[in-house]
């Protein structure tokens, strides 16, 4: 198996590092100091399961590459629609692009059924533009659980959690996520194929929407923000809100907010992505 990460952070580093432990070819497309970093002494990890060092191929050309099997993606979503000159030479015919994205994904109504199935949403594919990038046949949903932070070049601290739900947007069990769930549990990961992801991205989505921006405007951990009043009680309107998006569309989450948020509270003083932005 042959896998490309463009984008190697925090969760793409960590990711790679996995993936190379469990014998995967891996190539991370990074750049700047980090790239020097892991080129020189590989992707360290630092976890509460214990620390380990991965020495996966390093690049800042993804030409270097060639065609892969995988491009595991940790770019910024904003950025998908200007990656095609990055993306293009890590594809075949059959590559799959594992998109690592929190937030509605560009393929989410992509074979979804009924009446919003082909649907492309202006705000995250705007104009096409992504799509004609990446094409949603090639997608594998991929939502993160798992908490990192790039401690510095080169180090990645493994904060909490090892799952990576993946799944398709047809919602079949497929050969491509099956052998990818297989080699990401390999290396030490948490890796269900799920019959339908789209439960699984708005579960995520019910922090992201909530904790990200207000951790950022509030310069707040997880901790501080679930045992702050004030912040609470925003926390839960904004999930209250996405709840009932989710079920207009035929989702169920699952889970109670006093679950999430208890959840949430266990990560600690982990920062939320938003705020290490």
């Amino acid at each position: 198996m042959k896998v490309a990460v463009l984008g190697a952070g925090a969760i793409g580093a960590y990711v790679g590092a996995a993936l190379h432990r469990a014998g995967a070819d891996v190539h991370l497309i990074a750049r700047g100091p980090h790239l020097a970093a892991m080129r020189q002494y590989g992707v360290r990890v630092r976890s509460p399961r214990g620390d380990f060092t991965a020495h996966p191929r390093a690049t800042d050309d993804p030409a270097e590459v060639g065609p892969v099997d995988y491009v595991f993606l940790g770019l910024k979503a904003n950025s998908y629609a200007a990656c095609g000159p990055l993306i293009e030479p890590l594809l075949h015919d059959s590559t799959a692009v594992v998109a690592a994205q929190n937030g509605i994904p560009w393929w989410y109504f992509h074979r979804h059924g009924g009446p919003w199935d082909g649907r492309r949403l202006e705000s995250v594919d705007p104009a096409g533009a992504v799509s004609a990038v990446l094409a949603p046949e090639r997608a594998v949903g991929c939502v993160v659980y798992a908490a990192t932070e790039l401690e510095q070049p080169g180090v990645v601290r493994h904060v909490e959690g090892t799952r990576f739900s993946i799944g398709e947007p047809g919602r079949e069990v497929s050969a491509r996520c099956l052998a990818l769930s297989e080699a990401m549990r390999s290396g030490g990961l948490k890796c269900p194929v799920e019959p339908d992801l789209r439960n699984d991205i708005w579960l995520k989505l019910l922090g992201n929407i909530s904790f990200n921006p207000i951790s950022a405007l509030a310069r707040a951990t997880m901790r501080q923000m679930c045992r702050h009043g004030g912040t609470r009680e925003v926390i839960e309107t904004m999930m209250t809100e996405t709840l009932a998006v989710a079920a207009a569309l035929g989702c169920e989450v699952g889970v109670s907010i006093e679950r999430r948020l208890a959840g949430a509270e266990r990560v600690g003083d982990h920062r939320t992505s938003t705020l290490q932005d």
